[in-house]
């Protein structure tokens, strides 16, 4: 039997304590505008690309109680792992390792303000 499910990643939700820091955050890390006014509990919506999209969920109260993950959520890629160090350590988000390098992969782990550990990556 055929699966009826897509072979494509359509939202990754990521738990958030301040729904407004959280974006505020994601947003800088990512070069993305957004208006204040537009962020209302319980959830805001990042694009991301065609079909992955990003979900700050707050909870249906929005004072959800947020257990990081000491272990990667997810990826951000990017093309130059150097450049995108060196943005995120002048930027001061809270960055968690060095730049870690294999065959041709690099990558660096940062925490959200939650506390999530987060992948920047070149692969």
């Amino acid at each position: 039997m055929k699966s009826p499910i897509k072979n494509q990643l359509n939202t990754v939700f990521v738990p958030v304590s301040d729904l407004k820091q959280s974006v505020k955050w994601y947003c800088q890390l990512l070069g993305q505008e957004y208006d204040e006014h537009n962020i209302k509990l319980p959830i805001y919506n990042m694009e991301i690309n065609d079909y992955t999209g990003l979900l700050l969920d707050a909870g249906p109260i929005g004072n959800k109680i947020v257990i990081p993950s000491p272990h990667p959520l997810f990826n951000f890629h990017t093309d130059d792992i150097r450049s995108a160090y060196e943005f995120v350590n002048h930027n001061d988000f809270k960055v968690e390792s060095e730049i870690i390098n294999y065959d041709d992969l690099a990558f660096f782990h940062l925490k959200d303000p939650d506390g999530n550990i987060i992948m920047v990556c070149n692969g």
